[in-house]
This record gives structure tokens, C-alpha cells and sequence, in this order.
């Protein structure tokens, strides 16, 4: 609660008011306690007072109960009780001018952030790469850098990543060397984050983190409440984004040494995820962010279960603190509670260690920097009640405030411009299409050459088939002279036969015309010597008359036979030449 220009937080056992200096609140602090002591009322407590004093207030909200702020608290019997117990005069139920943020854009105006702006050391967190991988994350990066190409979501971040992995050889010279399986699991982590709903996270419009300094018409400052039900089931995201705000907080606003008042309150809840298997590398940016941070009028609240959860570095930089009951059951969480209870300037009434131990629900251990920058001793405190609605409010009313927010216009619409991917892309696109252009023209010499090849070898073919159509037409005129020849060779052989059985026949027909011829002749010679025989004798028979001496019968055959021969001789001439036969 504001009161007399200061914060009052808590009542010491006594009844003495403890406050927090507004001159001190940038100096950092911390709220801890077990789940269930009373960690979201105190932050509760605080962000009304900040707001009250017109400092604008940023926390996240992991369990989906801090949307109340946004409407007054409601009056109870256990609340009057409290109230006359703190013996506030006046107490009044309020709502508090409350702006929500959601970075999946789901409760709140949507959250975006680029991927450059966030940077590779935020992203290996995010993304839960080893060191050699966030070493090439550095170098897609920094080839991004030198080649002016933007990367603001997620595709861009792939597009790059494939765009390192296919040039590999050529940028492991230049950078160190860059491995096929690095790639790999950055790509692996890029797929994992997508598909968990980061696609929302990266992207434009970018948060403008000067945006949650704002105030309303009556100067109050803004509360801002990032819904957080969803990403802290990412541990690594949820702290990683909270982070990258820090960060953005440091790089934009302005440096203003001490002031009486933080220029806003930064509220890190389950601030044990930030250091889970935090890179040394990370823990330095930690450090440094919260050393370098105060002189930007910012105030950063850590609020975690126990104080041990906190890196020793950051936890000596949170100078006002509230501690809540701790719950000691093993030798850990003892030595744990021990720590705790050293970490306070001793309050010499009470043994701060046991009084840690019995610290019921809404009770604290609390010690805060007074003016001159002196932690308090520690005080066995009750925190005040706060002021607007404890718990979540109606969904509706959610609602409304989201509809007339101011910068419902201005972030709820998501710009995609010409960056990395499309710039990438198009140079693949080009690529290919000259490729395929490439390929097209030695598709068509290839087409011209085998057709080509194809008109040569129908041309042989067509050579051949000619060749063998001429071969086969003098194989055929061949075979039919060899056919005419032999029909010749035939037909001579036929006629030589019929001319040799001509001859014979003749042969035989002369030797028959002879025989016959012969035999006439022989007929006729012998019936011409017969005749002649007959006509010699009866010639001479004639000339001599009646009988005859035996000379004169001598005289008479050798007469006959002389005549007879005569005769014959004359006669077979006769017939010879009626036969026609030589001589």
C-alpha cells in the first residue's frame, strides 16, 4: 500500500510498519518462499503500490491468478479482520489500470519479438543447444549479419540455418567449422519449438518494451501481465523471452543514475528457470544485466521458491527481500534454509533460521534498504492485504480490458515483409529456375542430338535396308539367272536328250530302214538271183537247146552263173537306188 510517499509492504511483530524507500526500489530484490506462503500476494502487494505511485509494473503470470488486479477486491470477514489487525485506516478495494500480454495472442495483446533482436546466446537457451551447436548458431548469424539478410521469424531462422548447412564447406574456412549434425539438431530444436506453438513468439510488429512504461489519466502506473500458463510449460522459453525483455529494457532506455522513483518494476517469477543449465556465457549477460540495469531506473524482483535457487553473482545484487516460509526435510533444504537465514542482517530478538522454519501463510522475514542504502534487519513480518481482487478475475472482464487496449490495433496484427526466407527463397527459386533452364537446354541439345542420332542411325538403317533390299534383289536376280541357267542347262540337257533320243530313234528308225532296206534288197537280190538264175538258165537253156554234153552242160552253169551275175549285179544296182543305199 502507498503511504506517506513510501511502500508499505508488511507489519513487524511489534506493529511497527516496514517500508520500502521508492529511491531504493531499483536496487533490486527478491521474494522467496515454499509453494503456498504467500510469494504472489507480496508481489501483489507491491506492483498496487508501485502502480499507486505511478510507476508502471511488469510480471509474469504462471498460474493464471494475477488477472485480479484488474478489478477491486471483494470485502470478507477474514478481510476486515486483517485489515483492523494492520490497523489501516480508510482501506478501500480498487482495480488497477491493467494492460495484458500474451505471447501466443491468446490472452493479451500478442507478444512478438524478432529473432535477431532476441540473439543467438537467448536462442541457444531457448532452443537448449550445446555449446558446439550455439557455436553455429553464432555463425548463421554472422553470416546472416555480413549478407544484410533479416531474421525475424522462424522461417527466416530456418531458411538461414539450411542456407550455412548447403554452404558449409565454403563458410567452415572462413568461421570454424560447421557440421552436418549441428545443423541438424538446430533445425531439430527449430521443429520441436514450432510445433509447441513458437511460431507466434518470433515475428513483427516487435514489441516496443517502452510500451509497458505507461500510465493512465490519473497517473497511475500500468500493471502488465504476461499470461504465462502456457509457455512456462517451456521452461527454457519462458526464460529466455523474460530475459530477452530485460535485455531490451537495457538497450533502449536511457541512463539516469539514482532517482526517487524506478522508472518500472520488473517482477521475474519462478526465477529458477532462468539459471537452469545456464551457460556460463549467459550467466555473465545475467549478471551484467542486473549490475548495469538499476542505472536505467529499473527495478528487477527475482521470486522463487529459495533464495539457493538464485546464482550467488545475481543474489548479491537483490538487496530488498522478503522471505517466506521454507520448508527444510532433507540435509539439502536444511543447508538450503541455513543459507537463507545468513543472507539477513541478524535481528538479535529472534533466531532468524527457526523463525524461517514457523513462518506460517502471509508471514515473512523481510529487510529492505533504507535511505542511505543500509539493509534493514530482518523483521518476522505479516504482509499487507492487497487492495484489488485476489485470485483471477471474471473472463469477461478480461476481456473487455484486452478489446480497449490501446495497442490491440498495433500488435494484434502480425507484418510479414521481404526478410531472410523470401530473399533466400527467391535466390533458390532463381537458382532452380535457371537450373531447370539449364536442364531444359541440355534437355534440348540432348532431344536434338538423339534425334539426330536417331535420323543417322534411321538413315543406316534405311542404308542397310536398301543394301540388304539390293542384296536380296541380286541374290534374287542371282538365283533366278542360276534358275534361268539351270532351266537352260535343263533344257539344253532335255534337248540334247531329245536330239540324242532323236538320233536314236533315227539310229534305229535308219538301222530298221536299213534292216528293212537289207532285207528288201536281200529279198529282191535273192529274187532277183533267182530270176536272173531262172532267166540265165532259160536263156542259155535257150541258145543250146535240148541236152547238153557234160561240156556243154559245164559250158551251159558257167554261161548261167556268168549271166546270173550279170544280172544280179544290175539288178541290186536297181534296187539300191530305189533304197537310196551307197553303193
Amino acid at each position: 500500500m502507498f503511504s506517506d510517499s513510501k511502500i508499505w509492504v508488511a507489519n513487524s511483530a511489534s506493529g511497527e510498519r516496514l517500508y520500502l524507500e521508492p529511491s531504493m526500489a531499483n536496487r533490486h530484490g527478491i521474494i522467496a518462499g515454499a509453494t503456498g506462503t504467500g510469494k504472489t500476494i507480496t508481489m501483489k502487494v507491491l506492483a498496487e503500490s508501485f502502480s499507486d505511485m505511478g510507476v508502471p509494473v511488469f510480471f509474469s503470470d504462471v498460474k493464471g491468478d494475477l488477472s485480479g488486479m484488474c478489478t477491486p477486491g471483494v470485502d470478507s470477514e477474514d478481510m476486515q479482520k486483517r485489515i483492523e489487525k494492520f490497523g489501516i485506516e480508510n482501506f478501500t478495494y480498487k482495480n488497477y489500470p491493467t494492460r495484458f500480454w500474451d505471447i501466443f495472442g491468446e490472452n493479451g495483446n500478442n507478444v512478438r519479438v524478432t529473432v535477431s533482436d532476441m540473439g543467438p546466446t537467448l536462442l541457444a537457451k531457448l532452443f537448449e543447444l550445446t555449446d558446439v551447436q550455439a557455436g553455429v548458431l553464432n555463425i548463421v548469424f554472422r553470416v546472416a549479419d555480413e549478407q544484410g539478410l533479416e531474421l525475424i521469424d522462424l522461417k527466416d531462422l530456418r531458411a538461414m540455418v539450411s542456407f550455412v548447412g548447403e554452404n558449409r564447406a565454403e563458410f567452415s574456412v572462413e568461421y570454424g567449422n560447421v557440421t552436418v549434425q549441428s545443423i541438424g539438431a538446430i533445425q531439430r530444436a527449430l521443429l520441436k519449438f514450432e510445433d509447441e506453438g513458437g511460431s507466434n513468439v518470433f515475428g513483427e510488429p516487435m514489441l516496443d518494451i517502452r510500451d509497458f512504461i505507461r500510465t493512465d489519466i490519473n497517473g497511475r502506473g500500468y500493471i502488465n501481465i504476461l499470461s504465462s500458463v502456457r509457455i512456462i510449460q517451456s521452461p527454457a522459453a519462458y526464460a529466455s523471452f523474460l530475459l530477452w525483455m530485460l535485455s531490451e529494457l537495457f538497450e533502449k532506455l536511457p541512463e539516469v543514475g539514482d532517482v526517487e522513483k524506478p522508472r518500472l518494476v520488473f517482477f521475474f517469477d519462478e526465477a529458477h528457470m532462468l539459471f537452469s543449465d545456464c551457460s556460463k556465457a549467459l550467466l555473465q549477460k545475467i549478471v551484467q544485466l542486473v549490475k548495469l540495469i538499476r542505472s536505467k531506473g529499473v527495478g528487477v524482483y527475482f521470486v522463487t521458491q529459495s533464495p539457493s535457487d538464485i546464482p550467488d553473482e545475481v543474489l548479491a545484487q537483490l538487496s530488498n527481500r522478503v522471505q517466506h516460509g521454507l520448508r527444510a526435510y532433507t540435509p539439502s533444504e536444511q543447508k538450503a534454509v541455513r543459507a537463507a537465514a545468513n543472507a539477513f542482517r541478524e535481528n538479535p530478538e529472534f533466531n532468524t533460521q527457526d523463525a524461517l522454519m514457523a513462518l506460517g501463510t502471509g508471514e515473512a522475514l523481510v529487510s529492505f534498504l533504507d535511505k542511505k542504502g543500509i539493509p534493514s534487519i530482518v523483521e518476522n513480518a505479516k504482509i499487507l492485504p492487497p487492495q484489488s481482487l485476489m485470485g483471477a478475475a471474471a473472463e469477461e472482464t478480461v476481456a473487455k480490458v484486452i478489446q480497449t487496449d490501446e495497442f490491440a490495433l498495433k500488435y494484434n496484427e502480425e507484418i510479414d515483409r521481404e526478410t531472410a526466407y523470401e530473399i533466400i527463397m527467391a535466390a533458390k527459386k532463381k537458382i532452380e529456375e535457371e537450373k531447370a533452364a539449364e536442364e531444359e537446354l541440355k534437355a534440348a541439345q540432348e532431344a536434338e542430338k538423339k534425334a539426330e542420332a536417331e535420323r543417322l542411325k534411321a538413315e543406316a538403317e534405311e542404308q542397310k535396308r536398301l543394301a540388304a533390299e539390293e542384296r536380296e534383289r541380286k541374290k534374287a536376280q542371282a538365283e533366278e539367272q542360276k534358275k534361268l541357267a539351270a532351266e537352260e542347262r535343263e533344257e539344253k540337257k532335255r534337248k540334247a536328250a531329245e536330239e540324242k533320243e532323236a538320233q536314236k530313234a533315227q539310229k534305229e528308225k535308219d538301222k530298221k530302214k536299213k534292216e528293212v532296206s537289207k532285207a528288201a534288197q536281200k529279198a529282191v537280190t535273192s529274187a532277183t538271183s533267182s530270176v536272173a538264175r531262172s532267166v540265165s538258165t532259160n536263156m542259155v537253156n535257150s541258145l543250146l537247146g535240148g541236152k547238153q554234153t557234160s561240156a556243154q552242160t559245164m559250158a551251159k552253169r558257167a554261161a548261167t552263173n556268168a549271166l546270173s551275175s550279170v544280172m544280179r549285179t544290175g539288178a541290186t544296182a536297181i534296187i539300191r537306188g530305189f533304197f537310196g543305199t551307197k553303193k
